[in-house]
């Protein structure tokens, strides 16, 4: 008797979409050839932590097409649960298209997603979810900003792992674009985030979503709201943690690691989410997850994609090996 697949332990969702990199840097319009892979910031973070030997479930809809059946497979081969991965045949996959970076700018996107499969994602698409297996639930600010059902989807999510009792990591991501006014962004992003254990913002975004200026003042405001953490991303500075993890607030910033080149800044940021979720996870200090989300946002800035710099657990083990000891 085939003995049945244990639930996922971490749990993510959002739209996973076909991705083309021009071949050569220029503008888009003259790129003639591209490189296909995907993309999306949940998968990123999920994606990461498969890698690092969670047992991930990704929770989406795809087209029932070929750029769907190519997303299935690839992140079947990454080792993600994909049994609540929807092919939609009334809906066609979300595509992307990013030229290729030069000198470390971030490099020009272009999406053809509306209407697509993942943005008709509802709540009716978590029914089988097994929340109580959960350990962790990772959430992204993208979702809520897909549509109306999806943004459903979102707060159903959180409210079944926040009663299961689950942990839960929130990165606002924000795609101002997708938004239908910047209250709405506003309102809604900073209500999720009160939802989670560990907010993860950019500085940038914090300075936009909450009004204040400095990452102290920004972490007090998600703080004071519910959230056992904040860590804010401060670009090649590092970044910042302010929270109550082990009992006692403490802040502290951790500088960011020098990188000899930046191919390419997309999914850096992502990167840094899986290096502070798994290190929480593992049951380090919150010192060692900030330097380990420094360190695998440092590998993902190197390599051209989204998602190729994130490291197996014997490649992280092998990078944290040489680094020096922590005063904790």
């Amino acid at each position: 008797m085939t003995k049945p697949i244990p639930s996922p332990e971490i749990l993510a969702f959002g739209e996973a979409m076909t991705l083309f990199i021009a071949d050569a840097p220029g503008a888009m319009a003259e790129v003639e050839h591209f490189q296909r892979r995907i993309a999306g910031a949940d998968t990123n973070v999920a994606i990461g932590l498969a890698r690092l030997g969670f047992r991930v479930g990704w929770l989406s809809r795809v087209g029932d097409d070929s750029f769907g059946t190519y997303i299935r497979r690839t992140l079947e081969a990454e080792g993600l649960d994909c049994r609540h991965l929807v092919a939609d045949p009334e809906h066609p996959t979300g595509l992307v298209f990013k030229e290729r970076a030069e000198g470390g700018t971030d490099p020009r996107v272009e999406y053809f997603r509306r209407g697509s499969a993942a943005s008709h994602l509802s709540p009716a698409d978590a029914v089988q979810v097994d929340f109580t297996a959960a350990r962790h639930l990772h959430a992204t600010g993208i979702p809520p900003a897909i549509s109306a059902s999806c943004r459903e989807l979102a707060w159903h999510m959180l409210e079944q792992a926040r009663t299961a009792g689950a942990s839960i990591s929130f990165d606002p991501n924000l795609r101002p674009s997708l938004w239908a006014s910047e209250e709405d962004m506003r309102e809604t992003l900073n209500a999720m985030a009160a939802h989670a254990d560990w907010v993860l913002p950019g500085l940038g975004e914090g300075r936009r979503l909450t009004g204040l200026e400095t990452p102290h003042d920004i972490a007090g405001f998600y703080l004071d709201r519910g959230a056992k953490a904040v860590i804010l991303k401060l670009g090649p500075e590092g970044s910042y943690y302010r929270g109550t993890l082990g009992g006692q607030e403490q802040s502290f910033t951790v500088p960011g690691f020098e990188v000899a080149e930046v191919v390419d800044t997309v999914g850096a940021g992502d990167g840094f989410a899986v290096g502070v979720v798994s290190a929480l996870l593992d049951g380090l200090s919150p010192r060692a997850a900030v330097r380990r989300g420094n360190l695998i946002g440092a590998q993902a800035v190197q390599v051209v994609g989204d998602m190729e710099g994130l490291p197996s657990r014997a490649r992280l083990t092998e990078l944290e090996a040489v680094l020096p000891s922590l005063d904790d």
